[in-house]
């Protein structure tokens, strides 16, 4: 903090980027720059090696978690899957659950690999999936590790991974999933749940103070008070209670309800919000995914929004992991033609 601070100041503590000087009479404080809490911790862009392989620029980990944090989140991925899923032609190469895995590996960590299997002979026999948040890329082109943990490595054999990587301007080593932009929106998503469900399981939604100022309370009548509130707690807790003061006086008894303060946390405005953030960065319809609309004209055809988002999302999928086939040399991918469901009554 660059000007003087006031001559009544005694102490000056500097915490993380905060001056804090106070005094006998008050005290001045000054916040460091605004910073994003997760940035440095999931998101780095650089890739550091250990002399064998690369490790990723975002914590594989932490999107393996980011995946369950929001129902939409996660809904919207596993939707481009199921309809990739779909389409596809299962081939003597590759199954439909090992493609499947693929997918959504590449949807949610960005990289999606698969290992070719040789035969006797050196031709091709299998495509078998391995899993993204474990599989690293080695310094040398070509070599692949599997580390699923301290100590624990596998190191494929040379140029039998393919690996499919989603493009980020920062990067050519490893893929970034293109949601990152709306991670915040989904921490915010569950946050604003878990606090709501930590609201409710602590009872404060029913919290209030019995104030009780009249002259005409005994000893006795306080305790009965006391008693039958007590026991209206857990089950019972939303139990009326009933008060007769012969001859109180007007305010004697006052219910103050303490819990409206501590609950005004815009909870709809933040779902919503966050829900659209959401949906906007997975660029998905909302009738996709089930979201019930608000107002009273929906959210139009649902089949001529299923056409549009195939085109426009699923299709250069598919063409993306068309390049398995120029890695095997073989057509182990392909897809069956799309059928639209907006024209002519089409099923799709």
């Amino acid at each position: 903090m660059s000007e003087q601070l006031p001559a009544i100041a005694e102490t000056v503590e500097t915490v993380e980027g905060e001056v804090i000087a106070s005094g006998g009479r008050g005290m001045t404080f000054a916040f460091g720059e605004a910073e994003s809490v997760r940035d440095r911790r999931m998101l780095m862009m650089e890739c550091w090696h250990n002399g064998r392989w690369y490790e990723p620029p975002v914590s594989r980990d932490g999107l393996a978690r980011a995946f369950d944090a929001a129902p939409h989140h996660a809904s919207a991925i596993k939707l481009k899957v199921n309809l990739l899923a779909r389409q596809f032609i299962p081939s003597r190469w590759l199954n439909r659950d090992d493609f499947m895995r693929f997918a959504l590996d590449f949807l949610t960590m960005g990289d999606g690999y698969l290992e070719r299997r040789d035969n006797l002979a050196g031709r091709p026999m299998a495509l078998k999936h391995s899993l993204s948040r474990y599989t690293r890329r080695g310094v040398v082109d070509g070599e692949f590790f599997f580390v699923p943990g301290w100590r624990q490595e596998h190191e494929f054999r040379p140029g039998t991974v393919f690996q499919l990587s989603e493009h980020h301007p920062s990067q050519e080593i490893y893929g970034v999933p293109y949601y990152m932009g709306g991670l915040q929106s989904t921490f915010l998503n569950e946050s604003a749940t878990i606090f709501r469900r930590r609201y409710y399981d602590n009872g404060s939604h029913a919290g209030f103070i019995l104030y009780l100022n009249g002259t005409d309370f005994g000893s006795a009548e306080t305790e009965a008070i006391r008693k039958a509130m007590k026991d209206a707690k857990g089950p019972g807790n939303f139990k009326n209670m009933f008060l007769h003061v012969p001859g109180g006086k007007e305010h004697g008894v006052k219910v103050i309800p303490i819990a409206e303060v501590a609950a005004k946390d815009d909870f709809m405005p933040i779902k919503n919000t966050s829900r659209d953030d959401m949906l906007a960065t997975h660029r998905t319809p909302p009738q996709l995914l089930g979201v019930v609309p608000t107002n009273s004209g929906g959210f139009g055809d649902v089949g001529k929004a299923s056409d549009i988002y195939f085109f426009n999302e699923i299709e250069p999928l598919q063409g993306r992991m068309l390049e398995v086939n120029e890695f095997v040399g073989l057509e182990a991918v392909a897809f069956r033609p799309y059928e639209r469901v907006g024209v002519s009554g089409g099923t799709g």
